[in-house]
């Protein structure tokens, strides 16, 4: 496929450095850890189970309240940082809202770049889901109801999960693991990033990895028996490349697959995560919706 965008490094830089284009990104990134760091010590979550072998490769699972029985839908929560930073556990916070709804939430870490690559990361999370689908009802979770939802290159993360082919990763897993995905500021071509200096420097993509990694490079997974659903959100304050490539993941896969491709009016790049646990925004109605809650 051909990508319409200048392909001048300096320009590629300045439409994805966001912590530049969000000078006040540090007290996002307070605030998230001193709320997360609350939430854990509250109790009641299990925290850093393994689902591989890897030191990275465990998760956290906060049970849904008011006792669901095993039937929780789960919302598997994959964080961002462009591959490269942040942690699961800046983003506890996130678990609380929903699990007062009565969902079960996962939240994943994964080896960061340039330890590993993209595609590695994808394959980590591949493995966090299907431990998911085997494990998560002895906490109270419905196997056949997951969610994926992944911030920045945790969108990325999230609609590669939809598009995996799960029987090949294992033999007991069904072909519509994820029942549906909800990217926030995801990216889906990762051809701009592999020409950006700054991100290209711990990244290492190759085009072989922009195309095994790049959700719109690959065919749409398409819907079964009414699953496989992604929401594509991006926030109006973010630049024109996060617009393009919010766009772009619907002209690959459809509108029949993509059914909601928004902005968020207002918001920049980490006040659009921001949106999922504030009870009256869209975001988090759409959010509700995937969910069934």
């Amino acid at each position: 496929m051909q990508s319409p965008f200048p392909r001048d490094p300096a320009w590629l830089d300045r439409e994805y450095n966001n912590r530049a284009r969000v000078p006040e990104h540090p007290a996002y990134f307070e605030r998230w850890a001193r709320d997360s760091k609350q939430v854990r010590e509250r109790g009641g979550a299990l925290i850093d189970l393994r689902y591989g072998h890897g030191p990275a490769e465990q998760l956290d699972v906060f049970p849904a309240q008011g006792g669901a029985g095993g039937a929780a839908p789960v919302l598997f929560f994959i964080h961002g940082g462009y591959w490269r930073a942040l942690d699961k556990s800046d983003h506890s916070f996130l678990a609380p809202l929903f699990q007062r709804l009565g969902v079960c939430v996962v939240m994943p870490n994964y080896a960061l770049c340039p330890a590993t690559t993209v595609p590695g990361i994808t394959l980590q999370m591949a493995q966090a889901l299907a431990w998911t689908h085997r494990h998560i009802a002895v906490h109270g979770g419905d196997p056949s109801r997951i969610t994926v939802a992944g911030h920045s290159a945790g969108g990325q993360l999230a609609a590669m999960m939809l598009a995996c082919r799960w029987p090949q990763v294992g033999a007991d897993l069904p072909a519509a693991l994820v029942r549906n995905a909800l990217s926030v500021s995801g990216l889906f071509d990762l051809e701009p990033l592999r020409l950006a200096p700054s991100l290209q420097s711990s990244l290492k993509l190759t085009p072989d990895q922009v195309r095994k990694a790049s959700p719109a490079r690959l065919p749409s997974p398409g819907l079964r028996q009414g699953r496989g659903e992604l929401v594509a959100v991006v926030g109006g304050q973010e630049s024109g490349e996060y617009h393009r490539q919010n766009h772009l993941i619907r002209e690959a896969w459809g509108r029949d697959v993509v059914r909601v491709c928004e902005e968020l009016p207002g918001r920049d790049h980490f006040s659009a995560l921001d949106a999922l646990v504030e009870p009256g925004h869209r975001l988090h109605q759409l959010a509700r919706g995937l969910l069934g809650v």
